[in-house]
């Protein structure tokens, strides 16, 4: 699911940074990916309570990115897709805490997802979403 949500806020910020004197509305965003238009406003509403874009009501409205392209790191967009969760999941149940494994699995599952999280966020903070805008 992070995957896929990142893939979407990232195909989003980025027509803003191409785009980035013009108010986009969902409806065009949306054409860009080819899905429905009330997705793009589900990510939109994210983007704008984390403080990347701003909207503007009306038939001329829509939105723009708040901050400068070479200031947003592809990191701080995934940090905002993967919310609390970790890319990949730990166990939804609760294991048997009398087997020698189920007891400890997710305390042991938890710092291995910790340092994958970790090292996506290290990659994706060497690139701004300039550099990445520009590959297009």
């Amino acid at each position: 699911m992070i995957k896929t949500k990142f893939s979407v806020i990232l195909h989003i910020i980025t027509l803003l940074a191409l785009y980035k004197d013009e108010w986009l509305n969902s409806t065009l965003i949306a054409s860009s990916l080819n899905i429905n238009p009330v997705l793009v406003r589900k990510e939109l509403a994210i983007l704008k309570s984390s403080g990347l874009i701003e909207s503007k009501e009306g038939k001329n409205g829509g939105v723009k990115l708040l901050k400068d392209a070479k200031k947003i790191q592809l990191s701080e967009i995934f940090a905002i897709a993967k919310g609390s969760d970790h890319v990949l999941s730990s166990l939804k149940n609760v294991p048997n805490p009398n087997c020698r494994v189920g007891k400890q699995i997710n305390k042991n599952l938890g710092i291995v997802l910790d340092e994958i999280d970790g090292a996506i966020i290290e990659k994706l903070s060497k690139q701004s979403l300039e550099e990445f805008k520009n590959q297009f």
